[in-house]
């Protein structure tokens, strides 16, 4: 069973090459010179080919989807397939907060074989997985390891992170690869690794499917992600917090700010208040609070449960649309210490 999923799944992993313009300009004497006898300045424009790295066949029509980091700053992209075949590839968006792109291949490939996205949320500790890409430029090369945990944040690899740690071995050009389950599904998007020496220690990171769908979605539709604001400061409530706050419960999200004409202020939520879900998603901490409201995405509708003074209630909120920058606001007023900027 192993093989036969193992076999199946590599024929929608691809290999991704890159090429990017660099420009070489001369020296601050050579340009001086140049100038004062009149030639040009002597700027050249240098093509390199880029690191190898991994993607993922998602559709028959030929979108793939791999890491940002793997395609960044790219002039040129360059796809070959499980079959040997190599065409181009254009960038139809990239979320570099998230760390993912989306690829469109070019010339209507026939025969491809996409591989389904899992639901990632149901995927267990110790849950056997593969992990398939082109480490160090080896096509379709598979590794076999155990999911190690999940929810990993604050790992400082991207802005929103929400990932799936394997001890399946992931080195470089595994990035953009898939993390394959047992049926055949796409888990995840290998992503990072924990490392001393850059290879593989058995620790690595794959954004879950869970994240990917809606960010390739938005990416299709309009070639970036738009992401929801909800215009609060938030901060993941400890045992201390749930005393001062008198909160009935041991997890969520403490609100320790409002922005001031937010969607927050407008739909009635009050500093301290706690959340603790999320429209059906239950969250524990801030960057899985702060993941699922930019998830939902500009314009959803979203219903929070939060307690107020111990008392249980339900806030409907239409989010908007998340400032490009929104990490580098301070919170507006003496928020708690320690809480995160507005969401």
């Amino acid at each position: 069973m192993l093989s036969d999923v193992a076999e199946a799944a590599v024929q929608s992993v691809v290999n991704i090459s890159t090429t990017k313009v660099t420009v070489s300009r001369p020296s601050r004497d050579e340009q001086f010179f140049r100038r004062l006898w009149g030639l040009d300045s002597g700027d050249r424009e240098v093509e390199t080919a880029a690191s190898l790295g991994s993607g993922v066949v998602v559709s028959q029509d030929g979108v793939v989807v791999t890491n940002h980091h793997v395609v960044d700053g790219a002039s040129a992209i360059a796809v070959r397939l499980a079959d040997g075949r190599e065409m181009p590839a254009q960038l139809v968006g990239a979320d570099p907060r998230s760390d993912l792109a989306v690829l469109r291949l070019q010339g209507g490939p026939a025969g491809l074989r996409p591989l389904p996205l899992a639901d990632s949320d149901k995927v267990r500790l110790g849950e056997l997985v593969l992990a398939i890409g082109s480490p160090f430029g080896l096509s379709q090369s598979v590794s076999l390891g155990i999911v190690s945990a999940k929810g990993r944040a604050d790992v400082h690899i991207a802005d929103y992170e929400d990932f799936i740690q394997t001890d399946a071995a992931i080195n470089p050009g595994n990035s953009g690869g898939a993390l394959v389950n047992l049926r055949g599904e796409l888990v995840g998007i290998a992503t990072a690794i924990a490392s001393n020496s850059g290879g593989s220690q058995g620790i690595g990171f794959a954004i879950p499917s869970n994240m990917v769908r809606p960010i390739m979605r938005s990416l299709l539709q309009s070639g970036r992600m738009v992401r929801g604001w909800l215009g609060v400061a938030v901060q993941t409530l400890t045992p201390a917090l749930a005393r001062q706050f008198e909160a009935p419960v041991q997890a969520g999200v403490l609100i320790a700010d409002v922005h001031p004409g937010s969607v927050a202020e407008r739909a009635g939520l009050q500093r301290g208040d706690i959340a603790v879900r999320v429209g059906k998603l239950p969250v524990s901490d801030a960057q899985h609070f702060r993941n699922a409201i930019g998830q939902a995405g500009a314009g959803a509708k979203i219903a929070l449960e939060v307690y107020r003074r111990a008392k249980p209630l339900v806030v409907e909120v239409h989010l908007a649309e998340a400032p490009a920058e929104r990490r580098a606001a301070a919170p507006v007023g003496p928020a708690v210490p320690g809480s995160e900027p507005h969401r």
